[in-house]
C-alpha cells in the first residue's frame, strides 16, 4: 500500500510539473528528471525493483507504438538519408566512443557490459528535442528527421544492446554469426510487422466500443512485442513496421468516434509511463547510493560526467562531419556546372541543431531498468549500478541544460523548400485523423 501511495503521490508530481514546463515552453521530461533525482535524497521511500523482463515491454513497446503512428512514410522517405545517418552512423559511433571512454575509466569493465551501456545511451528522444524547437518554429523538414531518427535509433540500439548483454552474461560471441544473426533478426521482425498489422486492422474493423477498442489496441501491442520476442526476433523493428503498417489504412477502417478518444488515452498511458520510468529509476539510486558511499559513489558520478560529454560530442561531431562532408561532396565543379543533389541536405545551422538535439529519455531508462539486477537467484549484471546511474546522468544533464543554438530557426536547411504548416496535423483532434 505504501508503495501505491507514493506513486499516486509522483503521479500528481509529474502532472504539475508537465504543467509548469508547458508554461515555460520546456520538455517535461528534464523537470521529471530533475524530481526522480530528488527522490534519491527523501528518506523513508520504499525500494522498487521491476521485473527486467517487464521493463522494456511496459516502457518501451506503447511510446513506440504512439510515435510510430504520427510519422509519415512519405516524410521519412523524402529524407530516408538523413535519417539512415543518425539512426545508423550516429548511434555505432557513440557506442564505440562510450565503449572506449568506460573501458577507460573502469579497466575491470568487460567489453560486453561497455557495449551494452554505449547501447543504453545512445538513441536519443526527440520527443523532447521537439517540444523546445517548436516553440521556435523550425523547417518541417528538421522535426522530421529528428522524429524519424527517434524511430529506427531505438531499434538499431537495442539490437545491440540485446547481443552485449547476451554475450556478457554467457561469456560467449562469434563475430562471424552476429552479421546473419543481425540479418535474420532485421528481415524476420519487418515482415513479422507487415503481417501482423493488416490483422490488427481486421479486429479492429469489427469493434464499435470505445473502450473495447482502446483496450484492443493496448493488448495487441503487448501481444506484438510478445510474439516478436518469443520468435526471437526484435521487438522494436517488429513494432515499429507494425505500427507504422496499421496507421496508413486506420482512417479507413476505425471511424473517428473511436480513433479521437483513443489519441485522448494514448497520451496519457505514455506520459504515465514516462513519469514512472524516472521514478523507478529515482527509487533505485536511493539503494545504489545507500551500498556505494564515498570513493565508489564519486567514481559513478566521474564516470556519468565523462561518459555524458562523449555522447554529446560524438553526436556533434558525426552530424557535423557528415553534413559538411555531403556539402564538399557536392561541391560546384572546376568548369563551373552544378555538382551532384546535397544528399544530407543540411547547412551548417541545421547540423548544428541536429547534433545538439540529442536529449535522451524513456528508452535509455527502460534499458537501463532491464539489465538483470541478480533476483530469484540469477547472476547481476556486471557493473550494473554504475551502468544505472551513468544511463540517468546522460537523461538528466543534457535535458535540463541544454538550449538552442540559436535563436531562429529559419532558412537552417541547406534545401529552402520547406512544408507549410497546414501539411501536418496540429490539433489533437485533427492529429488522431490519421492514428488508430
Amino acid at each position: 500500500m505504501r508503495v501505491f501511495e507514493v506513486v499516486v503521490a509522483l503521479l500528481l508530481g509529474g502532472a504539475a510539473l508537465a504543467a509548469v514546463a508547458r508554461r515555460f515552453g520546456a520538455p517535461y521530461p528534464a523537470l521529471v528528471a530533475l524530481a526522480g533525482a530528488a527522490l534519491a535524497l527523501i528518506p523513508g521511500l520504499p525500494t522498487v525493483v521491476l521485473d527486467p523482463e517487464l521493463a522494456l515491454a511496459l516502457f518501451v513497446a506503447p511510446v513506440l507504438v504512439d510515435a510510430a503512428f504520427d510519422a509519415s512514410p512519405r516524410d521519412l522517405r523524402a529524407n530516408w538519408r538523413q535519417v539512415a545517418s543518425l539512426a545508423l552512423g550516429a548511434v555505432a559511433l557513440t557506442i564505440v566512443v562510450v565503449a572506449l571512454v568506460v573501458r577507460w575509466l573502469v579497466p575491470d569493465m568487460p567489453w560486453g557490459a561497455g557495449i551494452a551501456l554505449g547501447a543504453i545511451v545512445a538513441p536519443p528522444d526527440a520527443a523532447a528535442a521537439t517540444t523546445v524547437l517548436k516553440q521556435l518554429r523550425p523547417p518541417h523538414r528538421l522535426l522530421v528527421i529528428l522524429e524519424g531518427e527517434s524511430l529506427f535509433n531505438d531499434a538499431s540500439a537495442l539490437l545491440v544492446y540485446r547481443l552485449a548483454v547476451g554475450a556478457t552474461l554467457t561469456g560467449f560471441v562469434s563475430g562471424w554469426s552476429i552479421l546473419p544473426t543481425l540479418l535474420v533478426v532485421t528481415v524476420g521482425s519487418v515482415v513479422l510487422g507487415l503481417v501482423l498489422a493488416p490483422a490488427m486492422l481486421a479486429v479492429s474493423r469489427r469493434i464499435t466500443d470505445v473502450a473495447t477498442a482502446v483496450v484492443v489496441q493496448f493488448c495487441s501491442t503487448f501481444a506484438v512485442w510478445m510474439l516478436a520476442e518469443r520468435l526471437h526476433l526484435s521487438g522494436i523493428i517488429t513494432l515499429v513496421v507494425f505500427a507504422m503498417a496499421a496507421s496508413r489504412r486506420a482512417a479507413e477502417v476505425v471511424p473517428a468516434r473511436i480513433r479521437v478518444p483513443s489519441w485522448a488515452v494514448w497520451e496519457v498511458a505514455v506520459f504515465v509511463l514516462n513519469v514512472l520510468a524516472f521514478v523507478l529509476v529515482g527509487l533505485q539510486l536511493k539503494s545504489i547510493g545507500a551500498r556505494d558511499t564515498g570513493p565508489a559513489g564519486a567514481g559513478y558520478a566521474v564516470v556519468a560526467a565523462t561518459v555524458c560529454v562523449a555522447v554529446i560530442v560524438a553526436r556533434i561531431a558525426w552530424v557535423t562531419l557528415a553534413a559538411a562532408y555531403s556539402r564538399w561532396r557536392c561541391r560546384p565543379r572546376a568548369d563551373g556546372t552544378p555538382g551532384r543533389r546535397d544528399a544530407m541536405g543540411l547547412s551548417p545551422r541545421a547540423a548544428a541543431i541536429v547534433g545538439w538535439c540529442g536529449m535522451r529519455g524513456t528508452v535509455t531508462l527502460a534499458a537501463a531498468l532491464a539489465l538483470p539486477a541478480g533476483g530469484g537467484g540469477g547472476a547481476a549484471f556486471p557493473h550494473r549500478d554504475l551502468i544505472v546511474v551513468t544511463a540517468f546522468g546522460v537523461v538528466l544533464a543534457p535535458s535540463c541544460c541544454r538550449v538552442s543554438p540559436c535563436g531562429r530557426c529559419s532558412c537552417v536547411c541547406a534545401s529552402k523548400t520547406t512544408v507549410p504548416s497546414t501539411a501536418r496535423c496540429s490539433s489533437p483532434a485533427s492529429r488522431a485523423c490519421a492514428r488508430r
